[in-house]
């Protein structure tokens, strides 16, 4: 554990409109923590004892249907605060954090967010803000869920991680931490096996590379085209 250089973290959204003095009073709570790939920051279901904010790598926010089934929720990206139940009202956890690669995180006690909030309102905007917009986020996947063929669900998943955390190269945007094609499946609500026979379509097409836990889109632009006309195809149907 180690106390974290407020230079690094002032040009968060989380802590926008703080000075520099109510920003070191705040991070005098926290503690930064390091994940290696692969290991859980916090699991669905157990006490909300801290809430995060991701300074480096990547986390898979997942959950655990009643009858067991996996489905990926959501990637939280660098600069983003995650598992901020006392936030919602929560006091357990309601998703699995997962490190997809070796990451650090900025924690406080989740005893301190209602004094935290409480001194500094501009925090708690600041939040509502990122919860809104994931918010947003999941009606847009219900909407896509329902409306949607498999194919077309796929395209806005691969998409919405490019925009999300895309880094650019000479032949595209890769996606930058590690996704297998499982974890895409459990984004689109469909199985292992449509999502390898499509992105392996796609592939064959030059539209993407993959390999590994590893996707580059060569051709994005080709795969908003192919999303948003079969939209408007499902829509007319």
């Amino acid at each position: 554990m180690a106390t974290v250089d407020s230079s690094l973290v002032a040009h968060l959204p989380l802590f926008a409109g703080l000075g520099s003095d109510e920003l070191a009073e705040v991070l005098r709570e926290a503690h930064s923590s390091r994940y290696p790939k692969n290991s859980i920051v916090f699991e669905q279901g157990a006490d909300a004892t801290a809430f995060f904010v991701l300074l480096h790598g990547h986390v898979r926010a997942s959950k655990t249907t009643p009858t067991g089934e996996q489905i990926v929720v959501r990637y939280v990206a660098p600069g983003e605060i995650f598992g901020v139940a006392p936030a919602i009202g929560l006091l357990r956890y309601p998703a699995t954090a997962t490190a997809v690669d070796d990451s650090v995180v900025l924690t406080w006690p989740s005893a301190a967010w209602p004094r935290l909030v409480g001194k500094f309102p501009q925090l708690a905007a600041n939040t509502l803000l990122t919860v809104g917009s994931r918010l947003q986020e999941t009606h847009t996947r219900v909407i896509e869920m329902s409306t949607q063929q498999v194919e077309q669900r796929v395209a806005h998943a691969l998409l919405r991680l490019a925009k999300q955390s895309g880094r650019k190269l000479e032949h595209g945007i890769e996606i930058d931490f590690p996704i297998s094609r499982q974890d895409i499946a459990q984004m689109t609500g469909t199985t292992l096996h449509t999502v390898s026979r499509i992105l392996s379509g796609w592939e064959q097409a030059g539209l993407i590379e993959s390999g590994r836990q590893h996707i580059v889109l060569r051709e994005p632009h080709k795969i908003f085209v192919l999303a948003e006309q079969a939209a408007g195809e499902n829509k007319d149907s």
